[in-house]
């Protein structure tokens, strides 16, 4: 079992997008990320991260604070988490992965925005 997990901002913005990076099928397979800040020093409002884009058009911003990683949608999304590590705030514009593991709803939320 394990019993560690990934609660810097930095790290799971950086699990965000190499998942986003290595999805090669589906409408996933046209996302990709864009001018991302590798050194990006995450602070207490979200220093931004990079880009989420598809197919040439923006789907959102990822910004990092010490503890989270934020995805900030250009449109709002109708998810609602049922987890405890996932937060959706500001009306649906802001999906919050207080985790590594929330990572993957992050991707599941921009695929239901490609659909």
């Amino acid at each position: 079992m394990v019993e560690d997990r990934i609660t810097d901002g930095k790290r799971i913005g950086q699990l965000f997008a190499s998942e986003l990076t290595g999805l090669e099928r589906g409408p996933l397979g046209l996302v990709s990320v864009e001018d991302a800040d590798p050194d990006v020093e995450p602070t207490p409002e979200g220093a931004t991260a990079f880009r989420v884009a598809a197919d040439g058009a923006t789907l959102g911003t990822v910004s990092v604070t010490g503890a989270t990683a934020r995805l900030e949608l250009d449109e709002p999304t109708g998810f609602e988490s049922e987890r405890d590590d996932v937060t959706v705030e500001k009306g649906g514009r802001v999906v919050v992965a207080h985790s590594g593991a929330g990572v993957k709803v992050l991707v599941d939320v921009v695929a239901e925005t490609l659909q």
